[in-house]
């Protein structure tokens, strides 16, 4: 299964569910070593290119520092890839 070529409603429920396992952490603070990691590898998988690997590396450190898990930023990234930039292209 390419993760990449899933349809964009499959990408927001997967990427709600990645954001609530960010919360974890705060109950039990060591799940953040296995998480950051894992929440870039995912972030890249679910958005190639350019975009993908940006929001990998910075959703890596936004889960490996303490403290500010509490952004949503799978979410966040949806957002800006369904959202903002098919406006951005519609209104050029």
């Amino acid at each position: 299964m390419k993760w990449s070529t899933l349809k964009k409603q499959h990408k927001l429920i997967l990427g709600l569910l990645f954001d609530l396992l960010g919360y974890v952490s705060f109950v039990f603070p060591p799940f953040d070593f296995l998480w950051a990691p894992l929440s870039g590898y995912l972030m890249t998988k679910l958005y190639e290119g350019k975009k993908g690997k940006i929001a990998g590396i910075f959703v890596f450190i936004e889960e490996a520092l303490p403290f500010v898990d509490v952004v949503p930023t799978f979410t966040i990234m949806w957002l800006y890839t369904y959202w903002y930039a098919s406006t951005k292209t519609s209104a050029e």
